[in-house]
């Protein structure tokens, strides 16, 4: 878990879906940027792309999951321009915006004129900028899951402490006693370590 997942900072992630389109030379680019909290949810936005713009020659994308400076993953195609004109520009727009959990693909129509390496990394890199400028974010709260074993009466302490706190239990097994796995706020981790220091019971981050 990286430091930016464990401390209080929070940072932006996309609302929803936004789309933004540009002209360069006769050449339409059109920039769709959409939440990907994963590498398959960003395949998904590209694979919609193709779909959607079938005749478009290209369909450059980049993508990063986790926070922004410290992502879990992160990834960038061009989609036969050469090779560091289209993805590696909309990566660097993603990553100047400091956008986590965020995928972008540029969609070109070429228009004729050719634009040259320059010109290609200018226009992917407008592209991904206008869209970015236009997303609406939320802002993601880091969080910490945790284990914990506990016996049958400590389950419902358990639960009023995690609504205090903002968490959820994300799983629950029942055997000898009761093996739980929860999900809180990064904030309320020294809390929750401190309510089950109190009932004896130990906690393992996972």
């Amino acid at each position: 878990m990286t430091d930016a997942q464990t401390s209080g900072v929070t940072w932006p992630v996309p609302a929803r879906e936004a789309e933004a389109e540009t002209q360069v030379r006769k050449s339409r680019f059109i920039a769709r940027a959409a939440p990907a909290a994963s590498r398959e949810e960003a395949l998904a936005l590209v694979e919609r792309a193709r779909l959607d713009h079938p005749e478009a020659r290209h369909h450059c994308w980049a993508y990063v999951t986790g926070a922004p400076g410290r992502a879990t993953s992160a990834a960038m195609n061009d989609d036969g321009e050469p090779s560091g004109t289209a993805g590696r520009p909309i990566l660097n727009v993603i990553e100047h915006k400091g956008i986590g959990d965020v995928a972008v693909v540029v969609i070109r129509y070429f228009g004729g004129v050719k634009l040259g390496a320059g010109g290609l990394v200018r226009a992917y890199a407008g592209a991904a900028e206008a869209v970015l400028s236009s997303l609406e974010v939320d802002h993601r709260e880091p969080r910490v899951s945790l284990q914990l074993e506990i016996g049958f009466a400590d389950e419902q302490p358990l639960r009023l402490e995690l609504e205090r706190l903002g968490g959820e239990l994300a799983a629950i097994e029942y055997g000898q006693g009761v093996s739980v796995r929860v999900s809180v706020p990064a904030t309320a981790r020294e809390a929750i370590g401190s309510w089950a220091a109190g009932r004896g019971l130990g906690v393992t981050e996972l």
